[in-house]
């Protein structure tokens, strides 16, 4: 992953500026984009496949290796107008699935990959997705040859897991599926502020207790997808970032064992960009010209390209060996002390100190030269808190065990909002029901339906009530990621059973348990 935000007076990756109007909508950020609303007046909004279209049955047609094995082939097939760091877009894809599907947020279900959101605005401008307009790009050969029976979303998502195949890791499955979508989704709530990166205290009652943020959000400011990688609001200081790590990550479904896996196993390859002056880039692609055709960030210095290149403003990679699967993320972080500097375009970053010189990593263009690398504030973190200290001990005395725990970290990550297994589809689902899938046991069809019914009816329970049940019941669902519903009567469960609008008294018709006390606040997964 790329971090983002630079701190420095002026050098930000995108332009900062103040809105004006109270709805943060996507006019807001960009007043000049064209509204081609009434073009749709008397179709299906911008859906370009047609009502009988089912990508579902569709994608069951995709010739999976092909498309597999031409994946593998394009990550080291550079180009030339976006050549590949080190001949190898693996750590390019990795972020660019990531952020697809890192916006994910458990409370209220929306962000994610699911849909392939991340090509429409705001997320495709976000500072944290700088360049990924070009991942995009480089992708759309194969979007080309395969057609509909592959969505953006999926071939995005399979982008990042080809891409650690490629590098050693053994991954856990993959499944297809995702649906894409066609315009930008109006109805998510991002925050409300009116400004890229402002101070991350507007989301919070007291930005020194995280879980003060605002709910349903859990990335730390506008235009992130987790936290601020130089600090809180930019400020360096590993323990208090830490704090705010495991806040986010917790929003995003994920406890502290799978946040620790994530952030080691995410930098164990690839390598941030900040080599220039940060001042220069274009707009981003939703406010650059057209004559850019869809790409944003561009860079006047030296075109931008490999070294060059600048998205987060932090400079470096995280280990000696950036295209390869291996622990050398934790060689590297807790073999080394480290001091505080800046990298070229400004940002707050950490370097080692007395390094050797064939612990640094090559160049990702220049074969002959060695480089210093680099860590973030967040990645201090985890050295720093205990927690996730004893976390990557752990990983380090057994790294079978880390392999295996990222593997299935990464797996939830990019399967979160897909729903439960029964969705999957293609020759590398796991065929394992992991307890976040919400695996419900098949239920007994043997019992006589019209006696059910006739006990229901001699219940003495009034229509109303009956009605209102079945609705609490149902109502719980989201298509956001298919979760909640009727299916499993979870209703009988907390805390659907404790919500004010819950039928209880109904309930305790037939499951007379159904009034013990409401239990304890849930606290977070154990690791």
């Amino acid at each position: 992953m790329d971090g983002n935000d630079v701190k420095s007076a002026g050098k930000c990756p995108v332009m900062h500026g103040s809105l004006t109007q109270t709805a943060a909508t996507v006019t807001d950020w960009w007043p000049k984009t064209l509204n081609l609303d009434i073009l749709h007046q008397h179709d299906k909004k911008t859906d370009p496949l047609g009502e009988n279209f089912d990508y579902r049955e569709a994608v069951k047609e995709l010739d999976f290796d092909a498309l597999k094995a031409d994946m593998k082939a394009l990550l080291t097939e550079s180009q030339d107008w976006w050549p590949a760091d080190w001949g190898h877009y693996g750590g390019l894809m990795i972020r660019l699935a990531w952020h697809s599907a890192g916006s994910y947020r458990l409370a209220d279900g929306r962000g994610g990959g699911g849909k392939g959101n991340i090509r429409f605005a705001p997320l495709n401008s976000w500072p944290d997705n700088g360049n990924l307009d070009k991942a995009r790009r480089l992708l759309w050969p194969l979007k080309k040859k395969y057609g509909n029976k592959i969505s953006w979303a999926d071939l995005i998502l399979l982008a990042g897991n080809m891409a650690y195949e490629s590098m050693g890791l053994k991954t856990f499955g993959f499944s297809f599926g995702r649906e894409d979508i066609w315009h930008p989704e109006k109805d998510t709530y991002w925050g409300s502020e009116r400004e890229w990166l402002p101070p991350s205290d507007t989301r919070y009652s007291d930005v020194s207790k995280p879980d003060t943020m605002e709910n349903p959000l859990a990335a730390v400011q506008m235009g992130l997808i987790y936290v601020n990688p130089e600090g809180v609001n930019g400020q360096p200081d590993p323990a208090k970032t830490a704090l705010h790590v495991r806040e986010t990550f917790a929003r995003m479904a994920m406890n502290d064992e799978e946040t620790a896996a994530l952030a080691a196993g995410g930098h164990t390859v690839g390598k941030a960009h900040g080599n220039g002056d940060a001042s220069t880039l274009g707009a981003e692609p939703e406010g650059a010209d057209v004559e850019n055709q869809g790409l944003g960030w561009m860079n006047p210095n030296l075109n931008g390209k490999a070294t060059n290149a600048i998205t987060s403003g932090i400079e470096g990679a995280w280990t000696t060996n950036p295209t390869k699967w291996d622990m050398g993320y934790f060689e590297m972080l807790f073999g080394h002390e480290w001091e505080l500097t800046k990298s070229p375009a400004g940002a707050n970053q950490w370097r080692p100190i007395d390094i050797k010189e064939e612990d640094m990593p090559v160049d990702p263009t220049d074969p002959t030269k060695r480089v210093m690398p680099m860590m973030t504030d967040a990645d201090m973190a985890m050295k720093v808190d205990p927690i996730y200290r004893a976390i990557c001990e752990k990983f380090m005395a057994d790294p079978a065990y880390f392999d295996d725990c990222f593997a299935r970290a990464w797996f939830k990550l990019t399967h979160r909002d897909l729903g439960p297994r029964s969705r999957y589809i293609g020759p590398d689902a796991p065929q394992q029901d992991l307890i976040w899938q919400d695996p419900i046991p098949a239920g007994s069809t043997s019992y006589d339906v019209e006696a059910v019914k006739a006990k229901i009816a001699a219940a003495g329970i009034s229509n109303s009530d009956l009605i209102a049940t079945a609705w609490d019941s149902a109502r719980t669902f989201r298509g956001s990621d298919l979760r909640g519903g009727a299916n499993g009567a979870r209703i009988r469960l907390a805390p659907q059973k404790t919500g004010k609008a819950t039928s209880l008294h109904v309930l305790q018709r037939f499951w007379p348990s159904s009034s013990q006390s409401q239990p304890k606040r849930a606290r977070r997964l154990p690791t």
